[in-house]
């Protein structure tokens, strides 16, 4: 028997969604909450853009926080591979 998926709702740049997934729903609503508070953040300090450049321009700026975070996750593997 398929495991039922959760369903959240959550607002994100002013806008509500259903989100379904796995995992619990304080999770949903926290990364829902990072994504809007990172939208937000661009809105503010770039007014005339569109929604959708917004979102283009948070998609890059997380795909970067996790690049940098890949990196050191990485980079600490290494060094603990070292000192094996």
């Amino acid at each position: 028997m398929e495991k039922q998926k959760n369903q959240v709702r959550v607002k994100i740049m002013d806008e509500d969604y259903i989100l379904s997934g796995d995992e619990k729903d304080d999770y949903i609503l926290l990364l829902a909450s990072y994504v809007d508070q990172k939208m937000q953040q661009i809105r503010k300090n770039n007014s005339y853009l569109s929604k959708s450049k917004i979102a283009v321009l948070t998609a890059l700026n997380l795909a970067d926080e996790l690049t940098k975070l890949q990196g050191q996750y990485d980079d600490l593997l290494l060094q603990m591979e070292e000192k094996k």
